[in-house]
């Protein structure tokens, strides 16, 4: 164990230079498409006569009712797929990168804080009722809590999830051209499948979902160069602050434990065992450090 562990550390720099090689790629073009697709569905919205919550709700009712009912078929990965929305879910699968890629992660904080005040001020701005606020409960399938409240745009969910992928997207971009377009597809499928999940579960419309996912990639491009261009996350990925993030680390598997105390999900176990293996890890470093 020992052996392998010094040899992944012996090769972190090189994945590290790697990603922020990767960052200084990103262009401010990049943010040409998401800002068009959002013109489009908003144009889209206003010759529909959807600006109002139940024209809106009800311009894609069909919609969802049809992805609900098919999604809700498998309720119970529906409900693990969801809450890898939830960032205190899907980041444990990630912590192990802050080891061997600081710059991935300070990107990525930055970017989650980005996603944070969008997601906030928008969901303020839109209060848009939640689906089981305006159909029949009846009519569709409503997996776990049911939420009801004037927040369904945009998700949340799905503002984090891309957020999270889209980083990931643009850190570990293969060099060969080749080998791009299939990095696109595996990331970003897995990122549809997360946020389809919403959907799934009666928490969100199919519009809330996609503008959520959008927003969730410009917060992954702009807190890539607000980080770039100021570091506020410097020290946390600094081995002499690893006692900082152990303890972070210690809150998250606290929230994990009353988590599967509560909905006792598998998801969580895997969320659990990642964080714990990286806990175990950042230990070893910081205990070989000092002694």
């Amino acid at each position: 164990m020992r052996i392998g562990l010094d040899f992944l550390m012996l090769n972190n720099q090189k994945l590290d230079t790697c990603v922020a090689n990767n960052f200084k790629n990103l262009k401010v073009s990049f943010l040409f498409l998401p800002f068009s697709l959002l013109l489009v569905i908003a144009l889209y919205l206003f010759f529909k006569g959807a600006f109002s919550f139940e024209s809106y709700a009800n311009v894609q009712k069909e919609l969802f009712l049809y992805l609900n009912s098919l999604l809700s078929k498998f309720p119970n990965l529906q409900l693990n797929i969801t809450e890898l929305g939830d960032v205190v879910i899907f980041l444990p699968f990630l912590t192990v990168l802050i080891v061997y890629t600081p710059k991935f992660w300070e990107s990525l904080l930055t970017s989650l804080v980005v996603s944070s005040i969008f997601t906030n001020l928008l969901k303020r701005i839109f209060a848009v009722p939640r689906p089981a606020a305006m159909f029949d409960h009846d009519s569709f399938v409503i997996l776990g809590d049911t939420l009801s409240g004037n927040t369904s745009l945009p998700s949340g969910h799905s503002i984090a999830t891309f957020t999270i992928t889209t980083t990931i997207f643009f850190a570990f971009m293969p060099q060969k051209k080749t080998l791009k377009v299939g990095w696109f597809f595996f990331v970003f499928l897995i990122g549809l499948i997360i946020v389809s999940s919403r959907v799934g579960v009666g928490a969100h419309y199919p519009f809330d979902v996609l503008i959520g996912s959008i927003i969730g990639y410009i917060s992954a491009i702009v807190g890539v160069y607000i980080s770039k261009k100021y570091n506020f996350w410097a020290w946390l990925t600094h081995k002499k602050y690893y006692p900082i993030t152990l303890c972070l680390f210690s809150i998250c598997a606290f929230a994990l434990i009353n988590k599967i105390l509560e909905t006792n999900l598998i998801v969580f176990y895997f969320s659990l065992v990642s964080l714990l293996i990286t806990t175990f890890i950042i230990t070893y470093i910081y205990v070989k450090k000092k002694y």
